[in-house]
C-alpha cells in the first residue's frame, strides 16, 4: 500500500455567498497519477490553488508531503511544483536561461549541470539557446514542465496541461508524466480530456459545483454507469432468435448476428451468462465485454455549472492574491 502523498478532509472554499469546494475528500497515493475532473467552474482549478497554498481554505485539513499547507507552507512549496494551463515561460531568455533562472531561484547545486540534463530529458537540446518566443507551443509546454522539475519536487501539479496541444504533442508530454511516475514522483493532474484522464490515472476524481460526485479507478467509474453489457455474436439467425428469447432485455443486429445482453461486467455475471447459453445448447462464436467511456461518465455524473460561479472565483481570487 502506498503512502499517502496529499490527504484532504473537509476542505470547503466560497467566494462571498457562492460556495466553490463544499466538503471535499480526497487522497493522493505517493508516486501515482490522481486526475480530477470536472466542468468549467466546478472548482478544479480552486482546489489546486488552495493545495499548492496560493489560496487559503475556509474549512477543513490539507496535508500535501506530509505537512499541512497553513503551518507548513514553506516546507510544502519546496516539495511540489506546479505547472498551469499556460506556459509560465519568459519569451525574452533562451530556453537554457529560463531553467537557469529557476535553478537560480530554487538555489540548486550544480544548476549548469542540471539545466543541461534537463534540456536533454526534454529533447530540447538544439534549441536550447532559441529565444522561447520561437518556440512551438509543444515545445513551451516541455519547456514549462523542465523548469517545474528543477529542484526535483516530490509532486507535480498539472493544471490542463495540454490544453491547446496538438495530438503528438499532448501524447509526448503523457510520455513524460509516465517517465517521472516510474521515478516515483506523484501527478495531481486536471484535465478536460477524458482520454487523458483515462491514459494516465490511477484514481480519478469527478467534482461537480462543489461536490466530488465519485472516485475510482478508470473502469469502476465506468462501471457505475448503466450501458455496460456482453456483446455476443452468433453465426446464424437461429441461434440468435433463441439467444433474444433467453436474455430479457437484450438487444439485437440482425445483419451482425450481435445480441447484447445488459450486465455490470464482473467475472460472477459472465458466468451465469455463458451457463445459460450452455443449457440451452446455444455457443456464440465471439463474446466481448462492452462498457460506458469516461465521456459518458463524465456527462451523466456533471451538471452545468454557471458562469457566475467562475466569474466570482476570478474577481475573489483577484482580491486575495492582492491581500497577500
Amino acid at each position: 500500500m502506498k503512502s499517502s502523498a496529499i490527504a484532504v478532509t473537509g476542505l470547503r472554499k466560497a467566494y462571498g455567498d457562492k460556495v466553490v469546494l463544499d466538503g471535499i475528500d480526497l487522497e493522493v497515493a505517493a508516486g501515482s497519477v490522481f486526475s480530477l475532473l470536472g466542468p468549467n467552474g466546478a472548482g478544479k482549478t480552486t482546489t489546486v490553488n488552495v493545495l499548492t497554498t496560493l489560496l487559503t481554505a475556509d474549512a477543513g485539513t490539507v496535508h500535501v508531503a506530509g505537512h499541512d499547507v497553513v503551518s507548513a507552507t514553506k516546507e510544502v512549496r519546496a516539495a511540489i511544483g506546479v505547472t498551469g494551463q499556460f506556459a509560465a515561460v519568459d519569451d525574452l531568455l533562451s530556453g537554457r536561461e529560463n531553467l537557469q533562472l529557476m535553478a537560480d531561484l530554487k538555489r540548486v547545486c550544480n544548476g549548469g549541470q542540471v539545466v543541461t540534463r534537463l534540456l536533454e530529458r526534454f529533447d530540447l537540446g538544439e534549441s536550447a539557446d532559441k529565444l522561447a518566443s520561437a518556440y512551438s507551443g509543444g515545445m513551451r509546454r516541455k519547456l514549462d514542465l523542465a523548469m517545474t522539475l528543477v529542484g526535483s519536487p516530490q509532486i507535480i501539479f498539472l493544471d490542463e496541461p495540454t490544453t491547446g496541444l496538438d495530438p503528438r504533442s499532448r501524447r509526448t508530454l503523457w510520455g513524460i508524466v509516465r517517465e517521472l511516475v516510474a521515478e516515483g514522483t506523484t501527478i495531481f493532474l486536471t484535465t478536460q480530456y477524458l482520454e487523458e484522464a483515462d491514459q494516465l490515472a490511477d484514481r480519478i476524481a469527478v467534482l461537480n459545483q462543489g461536490r466530488l460526485v465519485a472516485q475510482g479507478t478508470a473502469d469502476e467509474l465506468k462501471r457505475q454507469i448503466p450501458g455496460t453489457h456482453v456483446r455476443l455474436r452468433f453465426t446464424d439467425a437461429f441461434q440468435l432468435d433463441s439467444a433474444a428469447r433467453i436474455f430479457d432485455g437484450s438487444t439485437r443486429d440482425d445483419e451482425e448476428l450481435i445480441l447484447r445482453v445488459p450486465s455490470d461486467g464482473r467475472s460472477r455475471s459472465l458466468r451465469a451468462l455463458l451457463d445459460r447459453l450452455d443449457e440451452h445448447t446455444l455457443d456464440a462464436q465471439e463474446f466481448s465485454v462492452h462498457t460506458p467511456d469516461l465521456d459518458d461518465v463524465f456527462l451523466a455524473l456533471t451538471e452545468h455549472t454557471g458562469k457566475d460561479t467562475e466569474a466570482a472565483e476570478d474577481t475573489s481570487k483577484k482580491k486575495e492574491a492582492i491581500a497577500r
